[in-house]
């Protein structure tokens, strides 16, 4: 799902609020009834807001693209999330730097 939802964001969809997405993981709940999309966006602040307004827009047509290319008796509801995981780490590492100078 990961990879057909990643196709689907950088080749169909046209709107030009959704800058350079990569889909990052996506978590299903045990019924299959939710996916959570969670998202890495390059760009600012504002870039990024925009980004997830056009993809919470979007999400019917992303929903419909794959319930045609993955065979499900029940399509899932998608949310998009940001991934905050990777700007963590980032701070992680920049603080362990500083203590590392010092």
């Amino acid at each position: 799902m990961k990879k057909e939802i990643g196709e689907i964001l950088n080749q169909k969809l046209k709107d030009p609020r959704i800058g350079f997405v990569t889909v990052t993981d996506v978590e299903l709940t045990n019924d299959l009834q939710h996916a959570t999309v969670f998202i890495s966006v390059l760009g600012n602040d504002n870039e990024k807001q925009d980004t997830l307004i056009g993809l919470a827009k979007a999400s019917g047509f992303v929903r419909s693209e794959v319930g045609k290319r993955i065979r499900l008796r029940k399509v899932p509801d998608i949310t998009f999330q940001f991934d905050e995981a990777h700007e963590y780490g980032n701070r992680i590492d920049a603080i362990l730097r500083e203590l590392n100078k010092e």
